[in-house]
């Protein structure tokens, strides 16, 4: 994962890495003309770093494009190999600057491990590579002491273990730097499950708070709560404010007669049937057992006589359907107005409970308002 997360970073930092490392031992060019003139090793020279930076560079380009050293480790090996064997036959055609080569390869080895991301053991093989063969190079081309030889050896020995040991901590580091943010990253993501998870159980616990289980209308609580509420824009507002009491006609009889589980489908049917019949401002609540209550913010008595006679139709109408047809299904609907002096809304849903009361009384199926009736037989 690790790997993967920098391959792109590598591929980049690979490229320029080997462009610039491309040109610098290019332009060193220029040295080898003062030192050696027009001279045939010269010309050897030019070769082999125009050979060398041109072969780098366009190993620089194919990095870019296609590296990644988990399938491709060769072309970010390759480039480190083509440096090193340059900086090796410098030697043999510039016997005589053996000392500045010592210092161009301490050099080289450093910049091999700090200059190439994350590719410790490439770069330690090409190090190695570098440094035996420039020593092999120095000792039959320059003919150096043994103890010169020796020093040189313990002088790259030094820069391979600096730059060994400065590599291996970068990627340690980098690798443990990566695991925190993975495992933050995880915890993050177990986090917002969490809170999703959290959030649903609030929604659900929100909903079996606020509504009715079995007719999925408000409860009485949760409709109590937004009832005040438009009652009380209304009468801020001082537009008018009706409420309906509901009662389902002859409710026990039906449950004696076909059992608790039909007369349960009955009040869920007859509790669709009610909300469609409303519009969308008005507010519908289950008050307890078979009855409903009903708020109508902005709605006059002729208004709200409408919308009642609309919800009776309603509901009658649900005696044609299939597993309803053998019943004979009524409600009475209880009118309360909310006067201008009125100061809560017990009192509104009181007098809309007396008006449906007095409907029950002369023979239910009927529509009741401010003690005057509307049959409907």
């Amino acid at each position: 994962m690790y790997r993967r997360s920098i391959k792109s970073r590598v591929r980049l930092e690979s490229c320029l890495a080997v462009s610039v490392a491309a040109l610098v031992f290019g332009m060193f060019a220029i040295s080898d003309y003062y030192l050696l003139g027009s001279t045939r090793e010269l010309y050897l020279l030019l070769a082999m770093r125009i050979v060398v930076m041109s072969l780098c560079l366009v190993l620089a380009f194919i990095i870019r494009r296609r590296g990644g050293y988990s399938r491709n480790v060769w072309l970010h090996a390759l480039p480190l190999w083509i440096f090193a064997t340059g900086i090796i036959l410098i030697v043999p055609l510039r016997p005589e600057s053996l000392s500045t080569q010592v210092t161009a390869v301490v050099v080289a080895t450093m910049a091999f491990y700090l200059l190439m991301p994350n590719l410790l053991t490439v770069v330690t093989f090409a190090s190695l590579y570098l440094n035996i063969g420039f020593l092999v190079s120095a000792v039959l081309f320059a003919e150096i002491e043994p103890m010169a030889t020796l020093r040189i050896a313990l002088l790259l020995i030094m820069a391979n273990v600096v730059g060994f040991c400065a590599l291996l901590r970068l990627e340690n580091l980098q690798r443990k730097q990566f695991a925190l943010l993975h495992e933050e990253r995880d915890q993050n993501q177990q986090l917002h499950k969490e809170i999703a998870n959290r959030t649903s159980l609030e929604d659900q616990l929100r909903i079996l708070a606020e509504l009715d289980a079995l007719t999925g209308l408000n409860n009485r609580g949760h409709f109590m709560k937004l009832a005040e509420g438009l009652f009380q824009r209304s009468q801020l507002d001082k537009v008018p404010f009706s409420l309906f009491m509901i009662d389902v006609d002859h409710f026990k009889s039906i449950n004696d007669t076909w059992g608790h589980a039909h007369g349960d489908r009955v009040l869920t049917r007859i509790a669709e049937a009610c909300a469609s019949s409303l519009r969308p401002m008005d507010v519908i609540g289950r008050f307890g057992g078979e009855e409903f209550v009903v708020a109508l913010p902005n709605t006059s008595s002729e208004d709200a006589q409408i919308v009642a006679e609309r919800l009776k139709k309603t509901v009658a109408e649900l005696s044609s359907e299939g597993e309803m047809s053998e019943l004979c299904l009524s409600v009475t609907i209880g009118i309360a107005v909310a006067n201008p002096e009125e100061i809560d809304l017990d009192s509104l849903i009181t007098r809309a409970d007396r008006m449906l009361y007095a409907g029950k009384r002369d023979g239910r199926n009927r529509v009741v308002m401010c003690g005057k009736g509307m049959e409907e037989e």
